[in-house]
């Protein structure tokens, strides 16, 4: 499977579109970042906006700085932070606990909704943003315009820990207004997801990075609710 490439601002935008476009992170004029995410364009404007996601700023800045690279929008680094990649070994485990500058960290290990998930009222919730906040990765089934369905596997909770469950299919999105991020989609491609956007078209060596990155710090946040 032939993988398109993209430059790392643009890239860096299809991986935080979906929450921004949900108002949880990042600037305010959300449907700019999507013009930006279907196009080439890479101006002072798009960096702007990418500088003002927060959570994700500063682990770029610890790659790009580790790597020795000026620009913490280089393809390299946005790739390492959102799937994962060699430049992560060169980082290290210099995080809280032992974690890695990959948005699985974050997800996993510093926002406060694993420590609900034994909540009564809240451990539903919990799981659901857990699940939609990290990136995930599926194959498509079939393409059906600006949606997309494709079979995955959700997390899931069992009181003690969190795993992946059984392969399911699920809708999500492509594009939007018509706005198409990646064009169209064959029959078992491999994408990664956020929230319920498609973010790339990838290729298996992408996958196992986001694997291997993701239960690594699963792993980490499991051992820290079994000390719980």
């Amino acid at each position: 499977m032939a993988v398109a490439t993209t430059s790392g601002p643009i890239l860096f935008v299809r991986y935080a579109l979906a929450p921004n476009l949900l108002g949880y992170c990042g600037p305010a004029d959300g449907s700019a970042l999507l013009a930006y995410g279907a196009g080439a364009a890479v101006d002072d404007g798009l960096r702007e906006r990418a500088r003002q996601f927060e959570g994700a700023w500063p682990y770029l800045e610890m790659i790009a700085e580790t790597a020795g690279i000026r620009d913490p929008l280089d393809y390299r680094i946005v790739e390492a932070y959102w799937l994962g990649n060699a430049l992560l070994g060169d980082v290290g485990a210099r995080l809280k606990a032992g974690g890695m500058p990959h948005h699985s960290y974050q997800v996993f290990c510093c926002y406060p909704w694993a420590d609900l998930l034994g909540n009564e009222r809240a451990g539903q919730q919990a799981l659901h943003v857990l699940d939609q906040c990290r990136i995930r990765w599926g194959r498509v089934i079939a393409d059906v315009g600006t949606h997309v369905l494709v079979e995955s596997r959700a997390l899931t909770w069992d009181g003690r820990a969190l795993a992946l469950g059984p392969l399911r299919k699920e809708t999500v999105i492509r594009g939007t207004d018509g706005i198409d991020l990646l064009g169209p989609l064959s029959p078992g491609d491999w994408v990664t997801l956020h929230w319920q956007w498609i973010c790339d078209r990838v290729d298996l060596r992408r996958v196992t990075a986001l694997r291997k990155y993701s239960a690594y710090h699963l792993t980490l946040t499991n051992n820290r609710l079994a000390l719980v």
